[in-house]
């Protein structure tokens, strides 16, 4: 992986490009005083509230609430992650992007390494693109006519065909100077322990390329053209294919309609690749995985739909239990999810080909909303009209709402459950904060009414939102306002080690030190992607209940907090706490190795 990109540089580059220029080339902006105006390209709009600042640099609409820089517009615009965003702004001022660590052997032989896998992925798919249009090929080529696949949607697939063959791409990559063991490291062979041979591991399938989110041949999956075993085989796990993070059609759905709104998630290639040949151009399947959590990430930050389709039967709605578990946390407001059923028996290669596009699109349309299936599958099997069976109903939906984010999708699930079990929702608030608020009372600190407006007591912190831990209050005042970071010690060792957001709020504190960010903005786009980057994205949607000239004050007061916590602690348990950190690969500051080596003098004595 790269090393990370210098502050300095991102700072630099968003100097020298100008925002209104990157907006311009991709929406109408017309002059409005000393902004440009136009449609939002972040929702439907009929009259103009886009605005963008020449002066300061800046996108805001005044409808969605879309705002930042150029960086930001082009991660949301363009879909990009923030190192393409920060690659394609520099390659407009004809500018190389530096990485710490560049330099270091290791990194470019890895580097190296990687590009060589891709390169090798490339040539096969091109190989097994050629073996289809051979006479070998006419097999493969009379069952994709069968399963009514054009040649033009068999191009844009890349679709091809591995001979019959033990070792024909085997011959291939060695007559091209590839060796036999980066044919192996990237998927392509098999290696026998028991002789030591190598073949191709597949042979006479019909061969689908995996494509990682910008076109690259990253893996390969292939259908069994006979009744050999499996019927669907897929590539092993490889330094550059990860199947829990990657989904097969996306590069293609993404080709094939630039402002895509929904995707739906289906289970095959054949399922991707049939809905594609009748129209339906935004489906992708997860590769022989659940739907991850990475997946829904990856989806949400493309589209504001996603639609989960299932067979109708026990196995399927076993699934749909999965998925909503999954994409419970990921729903903040805007966002939407639903659960299409097909009927039993079918997949939607069959269906679509029986009921043709329309009616297939009709059922997407129709797709259990996200509520509606959570209410409903939480009923089955229950009589509600008995006390014990509505008690246990309410608690499993209770359990499901408490998983979401913040926002008026949970708060209005609220309202429906207290509707449909006559309970007050203030019982049900109730309830969830008791659950929220359960810190253990070793860690918890003195804390004032959440409504408290004046600055607390010194050396006292303001409760400020029980359902967060007590370094995600500190954490939380950092993301929102990054310039509180001058009013902190030099060394980092304050942070509650026992805290699950205390090394994440280590490594906030160190960017902000060392790259002088002042733009929660930026903060953020440097984890974007990341699970440290939806933590910091969840603080900084909810608002710190501090007023803003208090903030200063709150977060001295929680940094006196932690260091006197930090002082009751035992030796024992603080040498434990700094080795830990340590053996799992942590820098520690100066002050903390010093420290280490007192405590251990003094255990030792």
């Amino acid at each position: 992986m790269a090393g990370q990109i210098p502050q300095r540089f991102i700072d630099d580059l968003l100097a020298r490009v100008d925002v209104v220029e990157v907006v311009g080339e991709r929406v109408k902006l017309k002059k409005a005083g000393r902004n440009h105006s136009g449609l939002c390209p972040f929702h439907q709009e009929k009259s103009p509230s886009f605005t963008v600042s020449a002066d300061k640099q800046f996108y805001h609409c005044f409808g969605c609430g879309a705002h930042g820089n150029a960086l930001r517009f082009l991660m949301e615009y363009d879909k990009l992650r923030f190192p393409e965003a920060v690659e394609q702004l520099a390659a407009r001022l004809g500018l190389e992007v530096p990485r710490e660590g560049a330099d270091d052997p290791r990194h470019q032989a890895r580097e190296r390494k990687r590009k060589e896998g891709v390169n090798l992925l490339e040539l096969s798919a091109s190989f097994f693109r050629e073996r289809l249009k051979m006479p070998e090929g006419q097999g493969a080529r009379d069952y994709l006519a069968r399963r009514g696949l054009s040649p033009e949607v068999q191009q844009a697939f890349g679709i091809g065909y591995a001979p019959d063959d033990w070792e024909t791409l085997k011959r291939h990559l060695g007559e091209r100077g590839i060796t036999e063991a980066v044919q192996v490291e990237y998927g392509l062979l098999v290696h026998r322990e028991d002789s030591g041979r190598t073949y191709d591991r597949f042979r006479d399938r019909v061969m689908f390329p995996i494509r990682d989110i910008r076109g690259r041949t990253i893996a390969f999956g292939g259908r069994v053209l006979g009744d050999a075993k499996p019927k669907y085989l897929n590539s092993p796990e490889t330094p550059v294919f990860h199947k829990g993070r990657e989904l097969y059609g996306l590069y293609e759905a993404r080709q094939a309609e630039a402002r895509l709104e929904r995707l739906v998630i289906v289970e095959g290639y054949m399922d991707v690749v049939a809905l594609a040949q009748f129209g339906i151009r935004n489906a992708v399947a997860t590769l022989g995985t659940s739907t991850s959590e990475e997946h829904l990430s990856r989806l949400f930050r493309l589209v504001g739909e996603v639609v989960f389709c299932f067979d109708g039967d026990r196995a399927g709605r076993q699934a749909a239990t999965r998925a909503l578990q999954t994409v419970l946390p990921q729903m903040i407001d805007g966002r939407q999810a639903r659960f299409l059923f097909l009927p039993e028996g079918e997949d939607p290669d069959t269906l679509v080909r029986r009921e043709g596009a329309e009616a297939f699109q009709d059922r997407i349309t129709c797709a259990s909303p996200l509520s509606e299936f959570l209410f409903e599958q939480a009923a089955e099997g229950r009589d509600l009209e008995r006390i014990e069976e509505r008690e246990r109903y309410a608690s499993q939906v209770l359990a499901a709402i408490g998983r979401l984010p913040e926002g008026v999708l949970k708060s209005l699930l609220l309202t429906e459950l207290s509707r449909r079990t006559g309970v007050d929702p203030s019982s049900f608030e109730a309830l969830m904060a008791k659950e929220d608020a359960a810190v253990p009372a070793s860690s918890a600190g003195p804390t004032a009414p959440p409504e408290a407006t004046v600055a607390p007591p010194p050396g006292r912190p303001s409760g400020g939102g029980a359902a967060l831990g007590l370094m995600a209050r500190a954490l939380q005042l950092l993301v929102h306002d990054p310039g509180l970071v001058e009013r902190l010690p030099e060394s980092d060792d304050w942070c509650d080690q026992d805290d699950p957001d205390a090394g994440l709020c280590r490594e906030v504190v160190r960017l902000l030190k060392a790259g002088r960010y002042r733009s929660a903005q930026v903060l953020l786009a440097h984890f974007h992607g990341t699970p440290e980057g939806e933590r910091l994205a969840t603080l900084a949607r909810r608002q710190p209940l501090v007023p803003r000239g208090l903030r200063g004050a709150e977060l001295d007061n929680w940094v006196a907090y932690f260091q006197r916590h930090r002082r009751q602690r035992s030796p024992q348990e603080e040498y434990g706490a700094l080795l830990a950190r340590m053996q799992a690969g942590e820098r520690l500051s100066q002050e903390e190795r010093q420290r280490l080596n007192e405590l251990l003098m003094e255990l030792k004595g």
